[in-house]
């Protein structure tokens, strides 16, 4: 008599990316990550609005620092979010999970997929934090609703071409511990060096072009003409304002992901 062998279900594409996106994100709210997300975008409020408020409020020329500064607070918590990125590639690569995860019959790109969607649920939550706290201080959306959800789905972009930067930074190194240092030391510079905090014109001559070009200004510029203002202060919202945010958007998805699929196809 022979036994009957019944074949093992397989399960599908979209519920293998399901299992494992629901893997990453469970655990942020019992190991507080979840609310170290919350308050950073609390802290970055604080820290840039108290202490350059009356420094630099005045100078700015739109009708509050609030509705000014905002933009640059939404990007450092979406920033932020991208190193918590970094951190689980890094992991899953030195436990070797992604290895595991080869050895599976499963489409290659569904972990990277589970990571991003992760990823992006950490923006969003970056995102509503950061425009809640804007509103405490004084910011609000004067360009209507399209110009509003033209902010947050810019906002998302920038923070999933930074998901990509820290996954593959994450898989470069194999080191959560390095994942931090090299994601924040670009988060603060190009922050402090940015429109984001005060006009160009307020720079010393010698690094105006640069902190007019960089993509976090370019980033500030579009979210401070998306977000409106009651005064006439604030950037139009037309291409060569918005443009040049979305080429940067582009560009760096495109670069980090062919970078990203060079190394993934390296990688034992």
């Amino acid at each position: 008599m022979t036994a009957r062998v019944i074949p093992r279900p397989t399960a599908s594409t979209g519920q293998q990316w399901w299992v494992l996106t629901v893997r990453m994100i469970t655990p942020t709210v019992r190991n507080g990550e979840l609310a170290t997300q919350v308050v950073g975008s609390i802290i970055f409020t604080i820290g840039y609005y108290i202490p350059l408020k009356q420094l630099m409020g005045a100078a700015q020329g739109m009708s509050s620092y609030a509705q000014y500064l905002t933009p640059l607070i939404v990007l450092q918590a979406i920033w932020f979010a991208a190193v918590s990125a970094a951190f689980r590639s890094a992991t899953d690569s030195v436990q070797r999970i992604n290895r595991r995860f080869k050895a599976l019959p499963m489409a290659s790109l569904t972990p990277l997929a589970a990571r991003m969607t992760a990823s992006m649920y950490r923006c969003v939550v970056a995102l509503v934090v950061s425009v809640a706290c804007g509103y405490v201080i004084g910011f609000r959306f004067h360009g209507g609703v399209v110009h509003a959800a033209g902010f947050c789905l810019l906002v998302l972009a920038i923070g999933a071409a930074l998901a990509f930067i820290g996954d593959l930074i994450g898989i470069l190194t194999e080191n959560p511990e390095a994942t931090a240092p090299m994601m924040l030391v670009p988060q603060l510079t190009l922050g402090l060096a940015s429109v984001g905090l005060q006009p160009v014109e307020r720079f010393p001559d010698w690094i105006q072009s640069f902190v007019r070009n960089q993509p976090l200004s370019q980033f500030v510029y579009a979210l401070q003409a998306l977000a409106g203002d009651t005064t006439s202060a604030a950037p139009e919202v037309s291409w060569s304002v918005i443009g040049p945010s979305l080429i940067w958007v582009a560009g760096i998805l495109v670069v980090v992901v062919l970078l990203h699929a060079r190394v993934s196809a390296r990688r034992p």
